[in-house]
């Protein structure tokens, strides 16, 4: 019969990592954040509400209006088996501005905001799963 050793260390190792799992959790949530505020900023940055109103132009974010859009970006986690950030903006029309229609052309914010912060994001999570195996 075999002999293992060192089974126990390796169990408290795991246990330990789990542990350290919420650390991964609230990286992935800051950087949801961080790519949620750029992309509120993008639309409310210069932009006149109400009367003077000016949409913007194709390519570029939409100007704020009413409000409505840039206060319903949401982040959230969820904090499964691996766990999984969504920045998400809850308007019906959010998909029409980001994508365009067959009458108006994209006035993306979700992805340029997400593209912004891609290389900061990865960095930021990348260093919750390196204390995460350390602490393991």
């Amino acid at each position: 019969m075999a002999k293992i050793t060192g089974a126990d260390k390796h169990a408290k190792r795991l246990k330990n990592m789990a542990k350290s799992s919420k650390q991964i959790v609230a990286a992935l949530y800051a950087a949801g954040q961080e790519i949620e505020i750029d992309a509120e900023h993008s639309i409310t940055a210069g932009s006149i509400s109400g009367k003077g109103h000016v949409p913007s132009r194709p390519g570029q974010p939409p100007n704020r209006d009413t409000g409505d859009l840039d206060k319903n970006i949401e982040t959230t986690v969820e904090a499964q088996n691996p766990p999984t950030v969504h920045v998400t903006s809850h308007m019906p029309y959010s998909a029409a501005l980001e994508y365009g229609t067959s009458k108006m052309a994209a006035r993306p914010f979700m992805r340029p905001a997400t593209e912004k912060n891609r290389k900061k994001v990865g960095q930021k999570v990348a260093a919750a799963v390196r204390i995460a195996v350390r602490k393991g």
